[in-house]
């Protein structure tokens, strides 16, 4: 009867083996082996199992404890409300993550398009008949007419999703 009743109880309460034996400063085996019948707890260690699960000695010696479903389905709400509010957490960091990921990329943006106004387009003063030069201008050349056309649209999508973002935190 004690193995039930550490058992049921254990469970009532929400209670893994190792966290009992933590609770108790002993190994997992000892609680797995009081439970499965094989060895039962010295005087010293009853009286700290009752008062680790929060039930008299006398109960746990007692009749057989039967499982509570109050108390499983509680343990159970309890654990969910707990994960919960950890994805609820996650998602938040993400949102937050994302926003100033998108401001940082507005930021790129803006600083991009002002060292294209800053340097005034060099390439069309660069000499192309030196090979090293023209492949560099030709390159920048492409990267400028790109990013002209692009940017703009690139930048206001971005700045709209962290709007969007933003007002929902």
């Amino acid at each position: 009867m004690l193995s039930e009743n550490i058992k049921a109880i254990r469970k009532s309460k929400g209670l893994s083996q190792q966290e009992l034996a933590v609770k108790l400063n002993v190994v997992r085996q000892t609680i797995s082996k009081w439970e499965q019948g094989l060895s039962v707890p010295d005087s010293d260690l009853l009286i700290s199992l009752s008062e680790a699960l929060g039930t008299p000695v006398s109960t746990l010696l007692g009749e057989t404890v039967l499982e509570s479903e109050a108390d499983t389905i509680k343990t159970i709400s309890e654990k969910l409300e707990i994960i919960n509010l950890q994805l609820a957490q996650r998602k938040t960091l993400r949102r937050k993550i994302l926003f100033w990921l998108l401001i940082s990329f507005c930021a790129t943006i803006v600083a991009a398009a002002l060292f294209l106004i800053a340097v005034n387009s060099p390439y069309l003063g660069w000499d192309y008949s030196n090979p090293e030069l023209a492949v560099a201008g030709a390159a920048f050349h492409v990267f400028e007419w790109g990013f002209v056309r692009v940017a703009p649209i690139i930048l206001i999508a971005v700045i709209i999703g962290a709007f969007l973002i933003g007002r929902k935190e």
